[in-house]
């Protein structure tokens, strides 16, 4: 067997073939399934678009409505997972709540039967109907205050933000956070996918495989970048101080979180939708302090780095928009979980049909034939 070249963090080396997602980061095209991302953000909805990703079609209209429905009553977490919340220190990252709540469901419902299509339906459907449960719980429970039920008369999205907020949302804002859902659903083999990936292939139980993944999606250079974005934003603090800062960051080659992508060399597909998002909640409810900060930042960025390929990603305005939607930064990442445990899943299903363990190898840069020298001459 030859030993390919290496290449730090495995850049431009398949790991898999995929039917799933396709992104040319040359043209700013994402497809799922084939579909662009614009029609289904354009036309669709987050379950629908889930069900495309895991199922490989989308759905009929009574596929489509049994999956609704089997999710719907599937949202409220066993008890002893909400007592389990309750021992969380209140300081905890909600990452590492949803990481620890995903692995516990395993204890609760693995049976490992990966060769059984109800076992893997009822995976999925449990999953994606819990997660954002488990999100909504923790944030509440942190601050003292017991978890708000589910409700089985609202759709998908619409209930997250009945839970988390206490309140339900208006369409206009229900349909907003649908939307973004659905852009951060798949996006080919990224960190936490491969993740998800390699535990997937050890044949080990789906919520095992979505707690790795989303332990891999907490780091700031993955899901947690949205976040970041948040901070930069408050410590740039005015579109006059855009381009100071900015100088700065660039003389001591500092981060600017929310701009760059190992695929994309154009502006992200996604960024461009969550821009228009962000204006459209802008209009109705009040723009956010940052957004022309933001927008000053991209101008900049572009000017002094676009050369290079260097532009906004998904990161950049998200961070915005569910800020207008009242959840809090530090849940951006979480709620990027929530969507994403569809591209998990996906992927999980797909590893599964023609599955073989993952085992890379390495270039070794140690010693050899060392000697073993006693603790007395140490």
């Amino acid at each position: 067997m030859t030993v390919c070249e290496y290449r730090a963090g495995l850049e431009g080396i398949p790991a898999t073939q995929s039917s799933i997602s396709f992104v040319d980061g040359q043209r700013g095209v994402l497809e799922y399934r084939g579909i662009a991302i614009e029609e289904l953000a354009a036309k669709g909805h987050f379950l629908e678009t889930a069900y495309l990703l895991i199922w490989g079609e989308l759905p009929t209209e009574e596929e489509l409505e049994l999956f609704e429905h089997e999710i719907r009553y599937h949202r409220r977490l066993k008890y002893r997972i909400r007592d389990m919340m309750k021992c969380f220190p209140e300081s905890g990252h909600p990452m590492d709540a949803l990481q620890a709540c995903a692995a516990a469901l395993g204890l609760f419902y693995s049976r490992r039967a990966l060769d059984d299509p109800t076992y893997i339906r009822a995976a999925v459907v449990r999953l994606l109907a819990k997660i954002p449960t488990m999100v909504a719980a923790f944030q509440l429970m942190r601050k003292g205050n017991d978890p708000v039920q589910p409700r089985d008369d609202l759709g998908y999205a619409a209930n997250f933000l009945y839970m988390l907020n206490e309140r339900e949302p208006d369409p206009f804002q229900a349909h907003i956070f649908d939307v973004c859902l659905m852009l951060h659903a798949e996006h080919t083999i990224n960190a936490s996918t491969f993740s998800a990936l390699v535990t997937a292939s050890t044949l080990t139980d789906p919520y095992a495989v979505v707690a790795s993944a989303v332990g891999t999606l907490a780091g700031p250079l993955h899901g947690g970048a949205n976040e970041e974005v948040i901070l930069m934003l408050e410590e740039i603090g005015t579109v006059e101080n855009v381009r100071p800062w900015l100088e700065k960051q660039l003389a001591q080659k500092g981060k600017i979180m929310g701009f760059g992508h190992r695929v994309y060399k154009v502006k992200d597909p996604r960024a461009t939708i969550l821009q228009y998002l962000a204006e459209q909640l802008f209009e109705k409810y009040g723009r956010d302090e940052y957004y022309d900060v933001a927008v000053e930042l991209e101008k900049a960025v572009e000017e002094n780095l676009g050369h290079k390929g260097i532009y906004p990603n998904v990161d950049f305005y998200s961070g915005l928009v569910y800020r207008k939607l009242g959840i809090p930064s530090d849940l951006f990442t979480p709620v990027f979980a929530i969507s994403r445990t569809a591209g998990w899943l996906a992927h999980w299903k797909e590893q599964l049909n023609e599955n073989r363990i993952f085992r890379p190898t390495q270039i070794y840069t140690g010693l050899h034939e060392a000697t073993y020298v006693p603790i007395e001459k140490r």
